[in-house]
């Protein structure tokens, strides 16, 4: 072990003179390891962390939520899009079906969104993301509130002209998101109140675009947008002891009772669940990630190359030293495990180079781009054994070349 210890510390010693003496040829040696790790492990966190921020998203929608939708958004089916562009919309009638029917969910609500110009005096919003929701919908995607307040059972019942607004619709219209309590919004030539205003949750990939949306009750939404158009969908939450299959199950039978289908005839609605969405997305990803290392994997082997022309060019500077070791009773394995142990400490150090590139990256997409990147434990293990292996790989021939020199040929070189 002793011995094992001083021959490490003699190969850090001897690489960092090394790098020292000739710091463009080991640089530029570096260069190609450190850009292969910076490509794999870069991808791979960038990857990994882009299918978490989206399944954070997708499990915020409710693990045990259903979305009833004439789409399916798993991208899995096998049904044409002719054939669901096709299927009848789905109607508020069929959420209040449900609610009476089913013993297995909590809450159900119909919703209807679309994209629509607001204004307030002469400040104008365009594109902003118009909800149509009923009373269950905060139970189903709590909202929390930086101002003011939920709108009330009795406002959804009478179809108040009442909103609940974004934050950043919110401070584009009244300056500041304080000031939109009580002032009025108009839309399609419609007059709202604002009741509240929802807590700035940043962009998002998937879900609810709450920052830049209002939200109205339904039976009010539906006098100026058309349904039909405005994608409506029922969102329907099971109880927290109900296994998602079994919802699913049921809310099927329902909804073929309700449209009335025969047995022979096919669904013409899809239902959706979170759980599904979840493991949809993380299939996708696999692919994503086989890809990246891929890449990764041809930048890493130029610096492979590159590592192994350094050990070729250091065994032929170090014959007669390699030589005279072996006179005074080296062994062959010792001579071959000091370079092994060598073209793996350059290959460390040249992926500690692209980990501080992979670090550079993260900031720069957690900071201005707002995209947090997470490097994890597991990378960094990664990262250690590729370089060990890629060293190993790019030092096996070269040092089996240098154990295995005469002593006294070598000596005379």
């Amino acid at each position: 072990m002793r011995k094992m210890l001083t021959i490490l510390g003699s190969s850090i010693l001897v690489t960092f003179q090394d790098l020292k003496q000739n710091k463009l040829r080991t640089g530029l040696s570096l260069t190609g390891v450190a850009f292969g790790i910076f490509c794999i492990i870069g991808v791979l966190a960038t990857v990994n962390s882009l299918e978490r921020n989206i399944q954070n998203e997708v499990k915020s929608l409710g693990s045990t939520s259903i979305y009833i939708d004439k789409w399916d958004y798993t991208g899995d089916s096998k049904i044409p899009f002719w054939k669901f562009r096709a299927r009848p919309d789905i109607k508020n009638e069929e959420a209040n079906i449900i609610r009476t029917r089913s013993e297995l969910i909590e809450s159900v609500t119909f919703l209807m969104r679309g994209s629509e110009s607001i204004s307030h005096d002469n400040d104008v919003l365009q594109n902003a993301t118009v909800y149509g929701i009923n009373e269950d919908q905060i139970n189903i995607q709590p909202i929390e509130f930086a101002f003011g307040r939920y709108i009330s059972p009795s406002e959804f019942q009478q179809s108040s002209p009442v909103c609940l607004v974004g934050y950043d619709v919110a401070e584009n219209l009244f300056g500041t998101a304080s000031r939109a309590l009580g002032k009025q919004i108009n839309f399609k030539g419609r007059k709202l109140w604002v009741v509240g205003v929802i807590t700035k949750q940043g962009s998002g990939f998937i879900g609810w675009d709450f920052d830049n949306c209002i939200m109205a009750p339904y039976r009010f939404v539906k006098q100026v947008m058309n349904e039909e158009a405005a994608s409506p969908i029922i969102i329907v939450k099971g109880k927290a002891e109900v296994n998602v299959d079994l919802l699913m199950m049921e809310l099927r039978g329902i909804m073929r009772q309700i449209r009335r289908l025969s047995p022979k005839e096919e669904d013409n609605f899809s239902l959706n669940s979170v759980a599904a969405m979840s493991e949809a997305i993380s299939q996708s990803f696999v692919t994503i990630n086989i890809v990246g290392s891929i890449i990764g994997g041809i930048s890493l082997v130029v610096g492979m190359f590159g590592i192994a022309n350094i050990m070729f060019v250091t065994v032929k500077e170090r014959t007669s030293i390699i030589g005279l070791k072996k006179a005074i009773g080296a062994k062959s394995r010792t001579i071959l495990f000091e370079f092994l142990l060598e073209a793996a400490m350059l290959c460390i150090l040249g992926g500690a180079i692209g980990l501080i590139m992979v670090y550079i990256l993260t900031l720069i997409l957690s900071g201005p781009m707002k995209f947090p990147i997470y490097i994890s434990l597991g990378m960094l293990g990664t990262t250690l054994l590729i370089c060990i292996v890629v060293g190993i790989l790019a030092g096996i021939i070269p040092a089996s070349r240098a154990a295995k020199l005469d002593p006294v040929v070598a000596i005379r070189s």
